[in-house]
This record gives structure tokens, sequence and C-alpha cells, in this order.
């Protein structure tokens, strides 16, 4: 279905109003940009709301319109916004907004574009209330503003040193029209940006203050929980509730759905007035699923229609003709089905009324659950109020629709707040997932040792409407198309390539994942690359480095170098290096591992990022580490697999996750310059699994083609 996309393109710039003594100030820039969930490039704009409020006390309250999942909105925001506004964090409170479209602008956090699409408006932001209290005191002072400074929360006139503090100017400042134009601070000059503070939500997180989708409680509460089909698409056929009704605390049980884009998934939801009895009576419920109409695929079934569909393709002659030119190989590489298993399982709570909607809970895309919620269950949008917790994790999981409007189903049937929760097996078995994928790549050096050729074919199961009627392949055309997360200057340099996708059949639910497409296209394509490098006899770093004219892209394979001392090691002692670019930022990892019998351990990574204008150097190497952690664990340690239509793994004795003493050495290094800021949350995952398998092959002559494999029992 699609969304509505009028949601907000208003141009205007305003004073919000003042509430006490509190001045409270926000601006809203125009601008192209989407609001239907799709990944916005690094080169578009978007537009936002941002809010500020200082009460009498001077006590700064940044208002956060974005989700916060670890991935550092939380502090990068405010840390923006204090950063013009001279104040220091120490003078900040942080809090949520609900979502409201016409008043703080779009909400989703996707895409790592929480920064690199927003930056310079949030620091207007700053700018613009800064310059509102200057000129309240220089009112005040019967002086030019150009007399007057901001320092540390107050404003100074720079002849007699007289000072007033914020909370003094709020009255005044408020009664003021906001600029039209503010000059910025240079980065020179910046005192809190680039500053490895520590987050503001670091504290509430270790003493358990911080209020995650798990921990909202309502009075009057029910909480509910949902027997699923274990094949997607069942339907309820008939379900015996008679032992569950014996249940204390039981409410009812009734079938209920969730929209996964054009299907509709069924269920069966008990509700009780406790988590325990919801569970306990779910344990005695008998459901007859009706399982007809759909296929009911095995992982091997997959991977056949995979590799049928990459046959389907036909290569164009010039590529044909520049391939037999060149000394040429080809190599075959799998990824599997991955679930996305954040740490918190997914859960919301719903309280819908005749005439509105109110929703609690982990929500990465609050914009888009009110604008679903509103258009499905035909209430005013500005009725529908949906308010963010903490998440624990997302990874794209909880950008979707279905789990919020589950859960107003829920309650609307009730008439009471209903607290929706899923257990780990719910949360792992019932998708969507990541899904595999199949790359067929052939490519060829010339006499210069560099890639006259390259041809990678994929086929995945792509996300969307309509999953399993996929259209056949398109006929490829020579130097067209492209590949998630390899080097850009790629393009410029191979002289003859061919991409090309094709999309499977399935009915298994997939979608987004974190560093979506680059995730599981940059490992065929960086192995590739390095077995071409094996081809030409050459160095793989300088093998790459050759294929890279833009200088920025010849700084990031220097530094790369220099910091993992690369010149310096020996052959084949299993060093393994991958360059990837994704979502406005480019990541080069080294990968060193050694051997113990058939143990291979990694012994260090070295992960160096350009992002350029960065805000907070300490959530930049949380980030890289806990993508390389996340990259390890679907390299080595787990994968979703599939019988008969039904998921295998349900949970993490399974599904394992990485343990602390599998964790290697991690360093992470962010280079220096004046580029446009890039994402950060994601582009740290893709290169990893990449460089370790060729980091294994360095060490060991054996390519690593398909995923996941095992570090224990390498023989």
């Amino acid at each position: 279905m699609e969304h509505k996309k009028d949601l907000s393109r208003r141009a205007f710039l305003q004073q919000a109003g003042l509430s006490g003594i509190a001045l409270t100030i926000g601006y809203y820039w125009p601008a192209i940009g989407k609001s239907t969930g799709e990944i916005v490039r690094a080169d578009d704009v978007t537009e936002l709301m941002s809010w500020i409020s200082i009460d009498s006390a001077g006590k700064v309250t940044i208002f956060n319109h974005r989700s916060e999942m670890g991935q550092g909105t939380w502090q990068a925001i405010p840390q923006i916004i204090a950063e013009e506004l001279e104040v220091s964090m120490d003078q900040v409170r942080v809090q949520y907004v609900t979502v409201h479209p016409t008043k703080y602008g779009p909400q989703p956090a996707d895409g790592s574009f929480s920064i690199r699409g927003w930056y310079e408006q949030l620091l207007r932001v700053g700018a613009s209330a800064r310059e509102m209290l200057i000129e309240a005191a220089a009112k005040q002072w019967g002086v030019h503003p150009s007399e007057c400074y901001a320092e540390n929360g107050e404003v100074v006139h720079r002849v007699t040193g007289k000072r007033l503090p914020y909370g003094a100017l709020v009255k005044d400042a408020a009664q003021l029209k906001p600029p039209a134009d503010v000059k910025l601070k240079a980065r020179k000059d910046y005192k809190i940006i680039g500053k490895p503070l520590h987050r503001h939500d670091a504290g509430a997180k270790t003493n358990g203050t911080a209020v995650f989708g798990l921990d909202k409680k309502l009075p009057g509460m029910l909480y509910a929980v949902v027997e699923r089909s274990p094949r997607f698409r069942g339907k309820v056929k008939h379900f015996d509730d008679s032992a569950v009704t014996s249940i204390k605390g039981v409410k009812r049980v009734f079938k209920v759905r969730r929209p996964v884009f054009d299907s509709w998934y069924e269920g069966v939801a008990v509700v009780a007035d406790s988590l325990w009895a919801a569970m306990q009576g779910r344990k005695l419920l008998k459901v007859e699923w009706d399982d007809t109409g759909f296929e009911h695929l095995d992982s091997a079934q997959i991977a056949a229609r995979m590799q049928a569909d990459l046959n389907k393709f036909s290569s164009p002659d010039s590529f044909e003709a520049a391939l037999k030119q060149s000394s040429a190989i080809e190599a075959v590489y799998e990824m599997p089905y991955q679930s996305h298993s954040c740490m918190e399982p997914l859960n919301c709570i719903a309280d819908v009324k005749d005439d509105s909607i109110e929703i609690w809970g982990p929500i990465q895309e609050a914009i888009w659950v009110q604008a679903d919620l509103s258009e499905r269950l035909h209430v005013p949008i500005e009725k529908v109020k949906v308010n963010m917790t903490f998440l624990g994790g997302g990874f794209g999981r909880k950008a979707f629709l279905d789990y919020p409007h589950e859960a107003a189903l829920i309650s609307k049937e009730m008439k009471a707040p209903v607290q929706v929760m899923w257990t780990r097996e719910d949360d792992m078995s019932a998708g969507p997932f990541r899904s595999g994928a199949l790359y067929k790549c052939r490519g060829g050096v010339d006499t210069q040792k560099k890639i006259f050729a390259l041809q990678i074919l994929s086929a995945a199961q792509y996300f969307g409407p309509g999953a399993d009627k996929a259209p056949e392949p398109q006929a490829l055309k020579e130097n067209t198309g492209g590949i998630a997360g390899i080097i850009y200057d790629y393009y410029k340099t191979i002289p003859h390539y061919s991409f090309g996708s094709v999309a499977i059949k399935s009915p298994i639910p997939t979608m987004w994942w974190r560093a979506p497409g680059a995730n599981t296209d940059a490992f065929a394509a960086e192995c590739f690359i390095d077995e071409l490098a094996h081809l030409a006899l050459a160095d793989p770093l300088a093998f790459r480095r050759a294929h890279f004219t833009f200088p920025r892209y010849q700084a990031l394979v220097d530094k790369l170098a220099a910091i993992s001392n690369w010149n310096a090691r020996g052959k084949h002692q299993g060093w393994g290096v991958a360059i990837t670019e994704c979502f406005g930022s480019m990541v080069g990892q080294v990968v060193k591992v050694s051997r113990q019998d058939a143990q291979i351990k990694i012994d260090k990574v070295f992960a160096l990022i350009d992002c350029g204008w960065y805000v907070n150097p300490d959530t930049i190497r949380a980030q890289l580490e806990g993508s390389i952690v996340m990259a390890l664990g679907a390299a080595v340690n787990h994968a979703t697999h599939f019988e008969q239509g039904r998921t295998v793994e349900r949970n993490f004795h399974s599904y394992p996750m990485p343990r602390m003493n599998e964790i290697p050495v991690i360093e992470v290094h962010i280079m220096e310059n004046e580029e446009k800021p890039g994402g950060v949350g994601e582009p740290g995952l893709p290169a990893f699994a990449p460089a370790l398998c060729n980091a294994i092959f360095d060490l060991t002559g054996k390519r690593v083609r398909k995923l996941p494999f095992r570090l224990d029992n390498f023989l």
C-alpha cells in the first residue's frame, strides 16, 4: 500500500508558543524529501522541525525527534544544537517528542540519515535561538546586538562585561521574531562538536531508569500474546480455547491479524490481566491452521531457485568479448537468511478509543506508524499519537508497521490499553527476515594488473508487495546497473562491467536489515575483487588503490595501510582487507587471523571510517564496534533456515550470538576532513565479512564463499 505523502510540505518560519516563562523555539525548512520509507541518498535534502525550551532558571531542554536504538541520536542531536546555542551538555536535558509531522517534520531513523540529512538544520536551530537571546539582552542594555556575544548559557556585553543568563532573557526573547538567516560557526571554533562527550542516556541505561518499550506501563493495562502460524501465511481454520479460559486472569481469546506488505498474517490473541497469565493461557491454546494457497519451501529449494534464476540472465556480447580478452576467473558466493534478533523482542502498547489512538513502544519510524494507523483504522491523523521509548536494538525490524497495527486491533477489541508482547520465539520465527542471496561473479584482469571486466549477478528475495510474484530477470546491458556497497570509483575505472539482480519468488517475508543491500552485496564484491587481485599477483590493498582516482578514496587507503602496518606484514600470515561505501561513508577494514590446529583465531580488526563532518567520536567508535560484532555473528555464528515453510532457528540456543570471549580486539580510527557528514550506524558492517574471509585465504589458501562458516572447525 502507499502511504499518504502530504503529511507536511509547507514553507514557513515561525516562533512557537510560550508556556509559562519558557522560550520554545523551532524552525521548519521545506525541501525535497521522502516520507514513504525509502532510503534517502546523501545528496537529497529533507525537512526538519526541532525544538529548544529554556526555562527561567536557564535549564535547556532539547526535544529529540528521532528514535534512539543505540545509534546515538539522543546524544548527537542535542550536541549539535548545544554547540550553536552556546551551552554545555551539562546544562541540557533531553526529552522525546511524540510524532507530529506538521510541527516537527519527518521523524524516521533509517539509512543512517539522522545526522547526515539534518545537521545543518540542527545547527541553525541552535544558532537562531542564540541570536534571539542576544537580541533580547541587547535591548535590555540599550546596545546593538553586534556588541554582544553568548557563552556558557549567558549573553555578554563586550564593552562593559555585563552578563545576563538565558533564564533572565526568555520572556523578552519569546516576543521576538526568529532571524531569517544566521551565521554558523567555523569547525575550528567548535567547543563540543567533535569531542568525545559521555552520552546523555548512558546513566539512565546503567541504573535502570531508562524506559524501554518493555518497561512502559499504563493504569488498567492488559497484556496480550499471540499464537502465530508457523508457516507465515497460514490462516486460522479453527481454535479451541476451552482450556485457556480456565487460567486465572485470562480475559478473552480471539482471532487477530497484522499487515505484512500486501498480505494479512493471522493469529490468535490471548489477553489477560498479567503477562504470566497470557503466556500460560497460550500454552493451552489449540489452533488448526489452513496452510493452503502458498508454497512450503525448504532452504535447499530456495537455494536451487536462486541458482536457476541466475542462469536466466543473458550477458551482453560486448562484455563477453571483453572477458575473453582478459585473464578471467569466476566464483559463486552464498549468503544466508538472517533474523534481526534485537535483544529487546518486539512489543507495543496501544490504547484505541472511538475517535483516537495512542501508541507507546520501541518505534523506529513513528511517523510511518501514525500515517498507517490513521489510514487503516480511519482515524484523523491528528488523533493518532505515537510515543517513542528507547529501543533495545532496531536494525530495521522496528521500522515495520505490523506490530503497532496488531496492538491497535487488540486494544480496539478489548476497549482498553493493551501491551502486546512477542516472545523470543515469536520474534525469531515470524519474520520478516533479511533475505539470503546467491552471487555469480566473473571477471578478468589486463596486463597492467587492473580489472578489465567484472560481472556480478545476484538472486535474492526482494521485500515489499508481490514478493512471491517476482518478475523474470531483464536482459543485461554493459556498464549499467550497480551493486550495493562497492566504492563508486570502480564504475569509472573498470572498462567493462555488468551488474544484474533478480528477485526470486517466495512467500517468506523479508525486509531491510542493518546496511540493507550492502550487507550481502559487498561480501561477494569485495571477496571477488580480492580474488582478482590474487589473479593479478598484486597486493590486495594496492590493487584496490590502483582503481581509485578520487583523492578521498586514496587517502582512506593510505591511512588504512598506516594504522594496520599493512606494508610490514609477511606473506601468507593471515591479513585480509575490504573497503566498502554506503550511506555517504567509506569504511576500510583490515582483519588479522592466525591458526591453532583446526581453529581460526581472529587476532585483531582495524577499522577506518571516513564519515566526513562528525559529532562525537566515541559514538562512532561504538557504532563501528557494534557493527563488526553483528557482522561477526552473521559470518560465523548464526543463520535462519527453513524446513517445509517453517523457521528452524527459534531461539539463541540454535541462533547463537557472539559471546564476549569471541570478540577480537577492534581498533577504530576516524578520517579527519572537511567533507559533508555521512552515516555511521550502518556503514561499519559490510566490510567485515569479506575482510575476514580474505584474511583466511591469505593464511590458508582456501576461499570462503558461503556464510556462515565455523571458525572452530576450519579444515
